[in-house]
């Protein structure tokens, strides 16, 4: 269904890793460590502020990868990944981007599905990596359902 797009990436996004959105993420997630969530400790850590929760880059704007139009519903969740070369800080600016690496079709007991992995990175204004991120989506025969590609 996509495997003509492996391979295709979107642009990429600036971002600022926002302190506020750090906390709010922190909290709605039931994550109280104060190097999230409390500035004093963040100056007194090792890194000198505070950083993200590790699954923090799922909030952030990866961009569009052209002709990769999926449901707005009916998709699962499956695998996800993170590695980092370092924190993510706050205040820091990245550069994010999103490439969809593969797409297999398998067959299930409600039908086909597309299982895409979709590779996200973020980087700094000079193209170092700070941290990628790998995603499985399972697309259900019920949510490809009325679909056009």
């Amino acid at each position: 269904m996509y495997k003509h797009l492996i391979g295709s990436a979107s642009d990429k996004v600036k971002n600022t890793v926002e302190p506020g959105a750090i906390r709010r993420f922190a909290l709605a997630i039931g994550d109280d460590n104060p190097l999230f969530t409390d500035t004093d400790a963040g100056e007194k850590s090792a890194f000198k502020r505070n950083i993200a929760p590790v699954t923090f880059p799922v909030t952030l704007n990866y961009g569009t990868i052209e002709g990769l139009n999926l449901p707005s519903k009916g998709l699962i969740h499956g695998e996800q990944t993170f590695h980092y070369e370092h924190p993510l800080y706050a205040g820091e600016k990245i550069w994010c981007s999103s490439k969809l690496s593969n797409c297999k079709e398998r067959s299930g007991s409600g039908g086909n599905m597309v299982i895409l992995t979709i590779e996200r990175t973020g980087e700094t204004e000079k193209g170092e990596v700070i941290f990628t991120m790998t995603q499985s989506v399972i697309m259900t025969q019920a949510a490809r359902k009325g679909m056009t590609v």
